[in-house]
C-alpha cells in the first residue's frame, strides 16, 4: 500500500507542477492573459503539498526520485498537449529515470 500511495503522490505533484509551469510559459511566450500565470503559481504551491505528503520522511530523496518523475511527466505532457514526439533516445532516457525513482524509493534498506 505505501509503494501505491507514493506512486500516486508522484504522479498528481508531477501534474501539478507540469501544469503550473506549462500555464506560466503560455502567460510568458505564448501571450496568453496574465491569470494564466496566476493558475501556474497556485498549482506550483500544490506540488509543494503534495510532493510532502509522501510516506519516505527524506526530503533529498523524495526530491531526487520526484524528478525521474517529471522527465518522464514533461514527456507525456508535451505528447498530449504540444504535439511533442519524443525519439528512442526519449524513450530510453525516461526508462532508466523510471529504474532510477525505483532504485530511490523503493529499494530495500536496512534499520
Amino acid at each position: 500500500m505505501t509503494i501505491l500511495k507514493s506512486v500516486l503522490l508522484f504522479a498528481l505533484a508531477a501534474a501539478a507542477e507540469i501544469s503550473g509551469a506549462w500555464l506560466i510559459w503560455q502567460a510568458v511566450r505564448e501571450d496568453r492573459a496574465w491569470w494564466w500565470a496566476g493558475l501556474g503559481v497556485v498549482a506550483l504551491g500544490i506540488y509543494g503539498f503534495v510532493a510532502a505528503f509522501q510516506p519516505d520522511a527524506n526530503f533529498g530523496r523524495v526530491l531526487a526520485a520526484y524528478g525521474g518523475v517529471f522527465i518522464v511527466g514533461s514527456l507525456a505532457w508535451g505528447v498530449i498537449l504540444d504535439s511533442f514526439r519524443p525519439d528512442r533516445w526519449d524513450l530510453i532516457g525516461a526508462a532508466v529515470c523510471l529504474a532510477g525513482v525505483a532504485l530511490i524509493m523503493f529499494a530495500p534498506r536496512q534499520g
